[in-house]
């Protein structure tokens, strides 16, 4: 086996690109949850909060937390021993037993103190929905993925920049149609923000799981065409499938972001306050008056709400053309398929580096 550096500088490279589970014996609780440590801990010791209540004194209060420390302290030192620790050690794993002491111990404590048993179900289940966000996010590497496609997306922004000027002309063959009719307006400006923001999330959801199910085949195929080590596990393909998707976000994001952009400007200029008041359209919660060239010019709620809703149209049917369309599916797999074959055969080299004795 290669010297613990060399396998090291690997590992690190894997996780940068955020693929981790490229990584062998990955293991959730000494890569996952033990990278989560601090995070763990910090909620753990806060949760000492759940033993106050808002109708007592602040001096009970002050006492009240202060028994729950050193409860929750206790109960993660005696566990500490069990386990054949040091009590005040912090654990190098995160097992079963860690887990379940941080959901359960920190919920007893409304429990205890205010007979509160609705509270530990709602204090159990936020803690156990934390630790599956922590093996999600930390297990497929996404906070190291998004970084990484920062870095990418700085150093290739004129890249971008030029696919959405590529992307325009065919975006606007529709959106300047629906951008100028009355229905559109009276459907976005009467619509609640709250409705605006659940449209661009399910808008975001729905383009996930076509990238999901189409990127499996692509990954296929640039794996096919490296050639180099052993075939991907299904959950090593699934986390390149993740990178893949959170790398097309982003470019979706520019191009939905300038598309948006683009019509509050446009609708600043074209749509006046003669034909808000013509198409029967409120100016919605806020609106500012702008004069530029002496041409006057609106910016309102309604405005940006039309645009946003407009914007997400947009990048649904972007983020679906990037891999049917053969212009924009060749231009981004070959800026990523290069990438990835380099990374295939690093991992080849890895695991040929762990076999060499």
């Amino acid at each position: 086996m290669g010297t613990s550096a060399e396998l090291a500088r690997y590992e690190q490279r894997f996780r940068r690109a955020g693929l981790p589970l490229f990584i062998e014996d990955f293991s959730p609780t000494h890569d996952i949850f033990t990278r989560a440590a601090p995070l763990l801990v910090l909620v753990f010791l806060a949760e000492m909060l759940g033993a106050t209540s808002l109708d007592w004194l602040w001096w009970q209060n002050l006492l009240a937390a202060l028994g729950a420390l050193i409860v929750l302290v206790a109960g993660f030192g005696l566990l500490n021993r069990f386990r054949g620790r040091k009590f005040w050690s912090l654990p190098t794993r995160f097992g079963i037993p860690e887990l379940a002491v941080f959901v359960l111990l920190p919920a007893l404590l409304p429990v205890v103190t205010q007979e509160q048993v609705k509270q530990f179900f709602g204090v159990a289940a936020g803690n156990l929905l934390l630790v599956g966000v922590v093996y999600v996010v930390v297990g497929y590497g996404l906070i190291a993925t998004i970084v990484w496609g920062l870095r990418q997306l700085a150093r290739e922004l004129a890249n971008s920049v030029a696919s959405f000027i590529r992307a325009l002309p065919l975006l606007l063959v529709f959106s300047l149609v629906l951008f100028m009719t009355a229905d559109m307006w009276q459907v976005f400006a009467a619509m609640p923000t709250a409705f605006i923001v659940f449209s661009a999330v399910a808008f975001t959801m729905l383009s996930t799981l076509f990238l999901l199910i189409r990127l499996p085949r692509e990954v296929d195929a640039i794996e096919r065409d490296a050639g180099s080590g052993p075939p991907l596990r299904p959950i090593q393909r699934f986390n390149v499938s993740i990178s893949l998707v959170i790398r097309q976000w982003m470019q979706v994001l520019v191009v939905s972001a300038g598309v948006g952009l683009f019509f509050v400007a446009f609708g600043m200029l074209a749509i006046s306050s003669h034909i808000y008041d013509q198409w029967g359209i409120s100016t919605g919660a806020w609106s500012y008056d702008v004069n530029w060239l002496n041409h006057p010019m609106v910016l309102s709620a309604s405005l940006v709400k039309v645009a946003v809703g407009i914007a997400n149209f947009t990048g649904l049917y972007y983020s679906i053309a990037l891999l049917t369309d053969a212009t924009y599916r060749t231009e981004f797999l070959d800026n990523v398929s290069t990438e990835l074959r380099d990374l295939f055969t690093a991992r080849a080299e890895y695991l040929e580096l762990r076999r060499t004795p």
